[in-house]
């Protein structure tokens, strides 16, 4: 492969969503651990759903691959998403409203992929 991405890639389960990963991928996550955790923490993974070479055959589990983890270490406990603008408008009424949210994220970085 031409990128820096290891061939093996794996499909965990996350947050109530599902994230293809491969080893070294920079990932957004929902807030971990309160933003209370440290740079470098490790976070292991256990719901892994696939796991196998890109383009070859992998494993898929029913639901989960048994034995297989996903390891991967806090980069920045605490990354603000982008800001998003909630408008509340009723025609004729004189009813404005505008209010606004930022999701707070940790990054991580994915260090192994262990089948």
């Amino acid at each position: 492969m031409a990128d820096s991405k290891s061939d093996n890639y794996a499909i965990i389960e996350e947050s109530g969503g599902q994230r293809k990963v491969h080893q070294g991928d920079e990932i957004l996550i929902d807030l971990y651990n309160s933003g209370e955790a440290k740079e470098g923490d490790p976070i292991t993974y256990d719901k892994v759903l696939v796991v196998g070479p890109e383009g070859g055959s992998a494993k898929i589990g029913q639901p989960y691959v048994s034995g297989a983890t996903v390891t991967a270490e806090v980069i920045d406990p605490v990354v603000m998403g982008d800001k998003l603008h909630i408008y509340k408008f009723r025609p004729k009424k004189h009813y404005r409203r505008k209010t606004g949210h930022r999701q707070r994220y940790t990054s991580v970085r994915v260090t192994a992929i262990n089948a």
